[in-house]
């Protein structure tokens, strides 16, 4: 620890932090505008000039480490001239009519600085040039002419995604940022997470749906999760008149702290699903919209009748609560139970815990300092954007990437090296390679025959493995694969024989406490009557629609209209997952709660009310105590602050 006196403040803080997060920490705000907590310190643009006594020039305090008993003056006429200057600067190379800009809504950290230093008036005339606006982005619009080149979206497309497609080319004023090699945003290698959205100081690169919305001060924000996937990051959801205005990575969730991709920031902007408001039954051929009493118990009557060729399904996007009271209803009426397409996919996990009587799988945080990763049986830059994010950034530090897929892999332009193989031939390779760790040879004659992949590249994988100190398996969804769970298994195998950290991604967001509540097995409709379906808010496959199709009486929870809804006997309209609220455990056993973000319409129920409402029809009495039943069986993973 040092001491450092900043504005006649005395403060004690760690050796090696910067002036400027010095200052911060004793409540003294620097303006600045290439920095940001998240990123490497750079020192572009100079507005965080500071005078340090004994030092000569002024010093950018983003990038100066605090010395002991160093004495700093943030205000002073000298360093106001200086930002005066550079604001002014900055002004006269672009065309920041801050007065006229579309897109500010107090948000524009160039606009903000001008403010706090009272800049009414530019000194320099403007001398800029027009340039180009690259729309070609889903998501994205890239306005080079607000662009301030303080390079925090190329710093944080390399340092915290991994993926290196933001660049700038020419030089000074001339500078532009560019995708790849010069091609159309749109076109490039970007992989639409908008971090370099979210991190933009100006209006350079906006998204389409927030711009032109109104002041940024005039939002509410609401910490709450995404549940795109089993890995559940945190968010913040920006809501203006009970709308959604734009989702952002919340910097502070311990999760995924501030990354999301495309599927939890932009997909959910695009929602253009009509909405169900009122129950709904079908009465001479038709649906009549009724009142919930009705609907209820015409449900309600069809399931206890039917109870013995009656089923539910229910999507693991819904929370635990809901889970468990869909789990105990089932249980009160004798009708079996489980999750939709996701849900079973953590049953080999599982299986395997119970056998061992263990948990087994690391914690997330493995792989945050991993020196080696083979990635087993799914491409994770399409179904687990963000850990792909967490391992690429990785790879210039050195770490290792192996990919065993069937398919084109995400990773395939990053990894060291990519086994492409037939998935019946997935656990044959992994058996080999820990034989080969065990017995010291590397005979893999007979296994690159059978796969094609060829024996110099699994020698290569064997001395990869051999050489790791800190290696990480990570385990897609084992049951897409023949012999899914020998998979798992012989993945576990391999992590004991070597000492790496095992990481199984599983399905949906609570696919793991789906599968601690016993709705992991798949449900075969033939012969089944009567099918409660819990949705949600879920997009379901053709092929999935197709077969409840077959069922007599399908009675559907959904937040939209569609055409399962269309061809259900009884419909309830209940909340999407930014209207509910409830718990999700995520792969790695982490616990979160899901706060409501939009207030659902007027007689739009949660799942969980639903499901409570329809066992009160049945007289059936369900409890809260989801806690000792998620505990009935061994964890895969422990389970942090629930149990």
């Amino acid at each position: 620890m040092v001491n450092v006196t900043i504005d006649g403040k005395q403060i004690e803080v760690r050796e090696g932090i910067t002036v400027l997060n010095a200052a911060r920490s004793a409540g003294i705000e620097i303006p600045t505008l290439c920095d940001h907590p998240e990123l490497t310190p750079y020192g572009g643009c100079r507005l965080c000039l500071v005078e340090v006594e004994g030092m000569r020039t002024l010093q950018s305090s983003c990038t100066l480490p605090v010395m002991n008993n160093m004495v700093v003056h943030t205000d002073t006429p000298k360093t106001r001239d200086a930002r005066k200057f550079i604001l002014n600067m900055l002004f006269s190379e672009r065309n920041h009519f801050c007065p006229y800009c579309q897109v500010s809504g107090g948000d524009c950290e160039l606009q903000n600085a001008a403010y706090h230093e009272g800049l009414t008036h530019w000194n320099l005339q403007p001398n800029w040039k027009p340039y180009p606006v690259d729309a070609s982005h889903p998501y994205i619009i890239l306005e080079h002419n607000r662009c301030i080149l303080c390079r925090r979206c190329v710093r944080a497309c390399g340092e915290l995604v991994g993926n290196f497609t933001l660049g700038f080319e020419e030089r000074g004023a001339s500078s532009s940022l560019v995708a790849d090699l010069g091609v159309p945003l749109g076109e490039s290698t970007c992989v639409g997470c908008g971090t370099c959205v979210q991190v933009c100081p100006t209006g350079a690169l906006i998204e389409r749906w927030s711009a032109y919305q109104g002041r940024e001060t005039e939002v509410e924000h609401h910490q709450t999760i995404c549940v795109g996937c089993s890995l559940v990051c945190g968010i913040d959801v920006l809501v203006r008149d009970n709308r959604l205005v734009r989702i952002e990575g919340d910097w502070n969730a311990p999760v995924n702290q501030g990354i999301i991709c495309e599927v939890g920031r932009f997909h959910p902007m695009s929602e253009d699903r009509e909405k169900l408001l009122t129950p709904l039954v079908r009465k001479n051929g038709s649906l009549k919209a009724a009142t919930w009493d009705e609907a209820l118990s015409v449900a309600a009557e069809q399931l206890t009748k039917k109870n013995n060729k009656s089923a539910a399904l229910v999507s693991t996007r819904l929370p635990l609560e809901a889970l468990d009271a869909l789990q105990q209803l089932c249980r009160g009426l004798g009708m079996k139970a489980s999750s939709l397409e996701e849900g079973w996919k953590t049953q080999p996990s599982i299986k395997l815990a119970e056998s061992l009587g263990a948990s087994f799988e690391s914690k997330l945080d493995a792989l945050l300092n991993a020196d080696a990763v083979l990635v087993l049986g799914e491409d994770i830059t399409h179904d687990h954007q963000v850990i792909s994010f967490f391992i690429k950034r990785l790879i210039p530090n050195g770490c290792k990437v192996v990919t065993l897929n069937e398919q084109i892999d995400g990773l395939d332009n990053f990894d060291t090296t990519n086994l492409k193989a037939k998935a019946s031939t997935h656990a044959e390779i992994i058996n080999a390679l820990l034989n080969s760790l065990k017995t010291e040879q590397s005979n893999f004659s007979a296994i690159a025959k059978s796969s094609g992949v060829p024996i110099e590249e699994l020698k290569k994988v064997t001395q990869l493995v051999k050489s790791a100190k800190k290696m990480v398996v990570v385990v897609g969804n084992a049951d897409d694969y023949p012999n899914g769970t020998n998979l798992l298994e012989v993945a576990y195998f391999l992590t004991k024989q070597t000492g790496a950290s095992l990481l199984n991604l599983k399905g949906g967001a609570n696919s793991l406490a789906a599968s601690l509540l016993d709705l992991d097995m798949p449900i075969n409709l033939d012969g089944v009557e009567v099918c409660l379906l819990a949705i949600g808010d879920e997009r379901l496959s053709q092929q999935s629609i197709q077969q409840f199709q077959k069922v007599p009486f399908p009675i559907v929870l959904s937040s939209y209209v569609s055409l399962l809804t269309a061809n259900a006997q009884v419909v309830f309209p209940v909340q999407n997952w930014l209207e509910q609220s409830g718990t999700y455990v995520n792969f790695s056993g982490q616990t979160q709660k899901a706060n409501s973000s939009v207030n659902p319409a007027e007689g739009v129920l949660s799942s969980y009310e639903v499901f409570t409402r329809l066992a009160e029809k049945a007289n059936i009495k369900l409890d809260e105590d989801w806690k000792s039943r998620l505990a009935k069986h061994v964890s895969p993973v422990t389970i942090e602050q629930l149990i």
